[in-house]
C-alpha cells in the first residue's frame, strides 16, 4: 500500500539490541529500501492496521441481527451507573 509522501521534518528514535538491528537492516537490504524507509514503512502500515481494529469490526449475519436488536432496546434505567456518574471522583 503506498503512502503519500509528506515533507519528513520530524525525527523518531529506536533502541533496538544488536540482534533486532541486524535483522532490520537484512529485511531492508531485500526490500531494496534502507533501514529508515523500511522501519517508516512498516511503522505506518502498522499503525493504519491498528487503528481500523480499533475502528472496524465484522459481524455474521446473526451477530448483526443481534447488534441491531441491542441498539434498538429502549433505554433502561441503571441506578448504579447513574450514581457513579453523578457522584464526584477521586480527582474531582
Amino acid at each position: 500500500m503506498p503512502f503519500p509522501q509528506h515533507a519528513k521534518t520530524e525525527r523518531v528514535d529506536v533502541r533496538a539490541s544488536k540482534q533486532v538491528k541486524a535483522l532490520l537492516q537484512e529485511a531492508a537490504r531485500v526490500s531494496h529500501k534502507n533501514v529508515s524507509e523500511f522501519l517508516l514503512e512498516a511503522g505506518i502500515a502498522m499503525a493504519h492496521e491498528t487503528l481500523a481494529e480499533q475502528r472496524l469490526f465484522t459481524l455474521t449475519d446473526e451477530q448483526w441481527q443481534h447488534f441491531q436488536a441491542a441498539l434498538e432496546r429502549p433505554v433502561q434505567d441503571k441506578p448504579q451507573i447513574r450514581k457513579l456518574l453523578l457522584e464526584p471522583g477521586v480527582l474531582g
